[in-house]
């Protein structure tokens, strides 16, 4: 292999002048919005699907946490085979648009499916294709905007995606009742006419990422995934190593706090399972308003050392609720948990691109952060779980605050081996 540039420390600073592009930000938006609008209602609805067939919650959990796994196995692949696109100046949309299309067919086919296996047919061959196509979307960010923006324009990013819950449930509650099949024919129909709208705006510009590998000349020559894994492992300051653990981590706990939060809402505060259900309303009222402007001051702060602010802002926001076991406390607390986890969702995939030994194998990255946060989010509520189930639900956000403190300890080895840029 080639000698491989070492990165900056962390590249913060602007590599192209000027104001950030509104009408890019917009467009980008609604690409990955897209995306996530049928990855959603995917989530709300083949559940019931499946206990159409199965009576075990646990299977049908199981295998709604299959395109997890398939993520973890197609996305640095696919982001491989994006990043070569892109070096070539062919650009990523292609892949965008045909995996949207090949993606549609299955989904829509779901609910004319009349037995278990044709089901499971259209479920995985979804998944797949969905995942092949899921984080090159993503990576287009970076296609688009200098590394000076491209924390601000996540947080518009994430900010449209936390709007897709709107729009699965809308779907969910005009249409399913009435025709189940149409309401499966939506979502995938309205992410082809976003994305194809998106492509026409933006798929015919010259990418940032184009233009700044012409002026530059950086030896790229990764023979596959794996190299960029090995030069990740073997890179002297560790820092992208432990970035990536500190996502496996953070991730794992988010999760763990989602999956568990209604039986703690039903053991411990005695609520219902419907009001436990609904305690996580306020902490995603407070994500919505409060991911842009956390965008805005993490570029001024720097990506890492945002995110360990916004670590430690989840642990004291698990103190709160461990020390409050009430209804208004537990709000309170997973509000305060919830923007400590907006800081880490628009800040961490920009920091691993900037951690990135070049512009060209950002997309690659893009999918080892789904290997690390999936991994997480898998592992993470059973680790949570078989702690509740030796301490008992009284004590789950201080086992969840213990946890999620080794995650702050992380961030802070890594905060001192990074520095911007001046």
């Amino acid at each position: 292999m080639p000698e491989i540039a070492q990165p900056h420390p962390l590249r913060n600073a602007p590599t192209s002048p000027g104001r950030m592009s509104a009408s890019t930000v917009l467009w980008v938006t609604l690409a990955v919005f897209a995306q996530e609008s049928v990855w959603n209602f995917y989530d709300a609805q083949v559940p019931a699907e499946l206990r159409q067939y199965l009576t075990s919650a646990g299977l049908v959990g199981l295998i709604m946490g299959m395109d997890n796994l398939l993520g973890v196995l197609i996305q640095p692949w696919m982001g491989f085979v994006s990043d070569r696109r892109a070096r070539d100046g062919r650009g990523r949309w292609a892949i965008v648009l045909t995996g949207a299309a090949l993606a549609s067919i299955p989904f829509a086919l779901i609910p004319w499916t009349g037995d278990l296996p044709t089901l499971m047919l259209c479920i995985v061959a979804f998944a797949a294709t969905a995942n092949a196509f899921k984080g090159v979307t993503e990576t287009l960010v970076s296609d688009y905007l200098s590394p000076a923006h491209r924390g601000k324009a996540q947080g518009f990013v994430k900010a449209g995606v936390s709007l897709t819950i709107v729009v699965s449930a809308l779907i969910s509650l005009l249409v399913v009742d009435r025709s189940i099949t149409l309401a499966f024919a939506l979502p995938p129909v309205l992410m082809l006419v976003l994305l194809t709208t998106s492509w026409w705006f933006l798929g015919r510009r010259r990418s940032m990422a184009v233009a700044e590998a012409k002026a530059e000349d950086e030896p790229t020559d990764f023979s596959s995934p794996w190299a960029v894994v090995k030069e990740m492992v073997r890179d002297p300051s560790r820092a992208r190593a432990l970035l990536m653990l500190g996502i496996f981590c953070f991730a794992g706990m988010w999760s763990a706090l989602r999956a568990l939060m209604t039986p703690y809402g039903t053991e411990t505060l005695g609520l219902s399972r419907g009001a436990a259900g609904g305690l996580a309303l306020p902490g995603a009222i407070a994500f919505l308003v409060c991911v842009v402007p956390l965008a805005y001051a993490s570029t001024r702060l720097g990506q890492i050392r945002a995110i360990r602010y916004g670590v430690g802002l989840f642990v004291v926001g698990l103190f709160i609720g461990f020390a409050s076991p009430t209804v208004p406390g537990t709000v309170v607390s997973l509000i305060v948990t919830s923007i400590g986890y907006a800081t880490f969702a628009v800040n961490a995939l920009v920091a691993l691109w900037d951690l990135a030994p070049s512009r060209h194998v950002v997309g690659t990255y893009t999918g080892l952060y789904t290997v690390a946060s999936s991994t997480g989010a898998a592992l993470g509520p059973a680790l949570l779980g078989f702690t509740v189930d030796v301490t008992g639900w009284r004590f789950m956000l201080l086992d969840g605050a213990l946890f999620a403190a080794i995650t702050f300890v992380v961030f802070t080895r890594l905060a001192r081996r990074v520095t911007p840029a001046a």
